[in-house]
């Protein structure tokens, strides 16, 4: 049996597990179907899920300026606003509906609008790549949006830049 074949056996909840790295994250007006692109088209990140029920997701628009003085409380209002602006990230609960619906549940979240909300996503899943549509739409300036992630199984930690040391050095 082809890999596709077997992996989409398996319940959907099994198949989520693990991390997901970001290939794309466009939101398509509902009003007059233009693309944006909330972070960047070079955005970037994660989405972890665990075999135990926890989800965990972080987005970042690249190229965010570093705050003057390197701590992570020491930055100005202004540096902190800035480092919002482009950063997404919320971490909790999630659930399989219908073997094609997750459901994150959110207790944690950079956006304090989001704590406590259930955010649906219908899945299509197509062997190590995994995408994610909101079925409620976003408002972004405005306007409702359907959300579009693209994402790619990560590898296996260690086995990207050198062992998990980034390009910079740092891990």
């Amino acid at each position: 049996m082809p890999e596709n074949d077997v992996a989409s056996a398996r319940p959907l909840q099994e198949q989520l597990v693990g991390a997901w790295e970001l290939v794309s994250y466009e939101a398509r007006s509902d009003d007059d179907g233009r693309t944006v692109h909330p972070l960047g088209d070079d955005a970037s990140g994660y989405v972890m899920y665990t075999p135990d029920g926890h989800v965990s997701v972080q987005i970042m628009r690249p190229g965010r300026p570093p705050y003057q003085v390197a701590g992570p409380g020491d930055g100005t209002a202004a540096e902190r606003a800035d480092a919002a602006d482009g950063y997404l990230a919320y971490s909790g609960a999630y659930r399989v509906v219908d073997n094609s619906v997750v459901v994150h549940e959110i207790d944690v979240s950079l956006l304090p609008n989001w704590v406590g909300e259930s955010l649906h996503r219908k899945v299509t899943l197509d062997g190590r790549r995994l995408e994610l549509t909101t079925i409620t739409p976003i408002v972004i300036d405005g306007r409702p949006h359907t959300a579009v992630l693209i994402w790619d199984r990560a590898a296996a930690s260690g086995a990207r830049n050198g062992g998990g040391v980034r390009a910079s050095g740092k891990r």
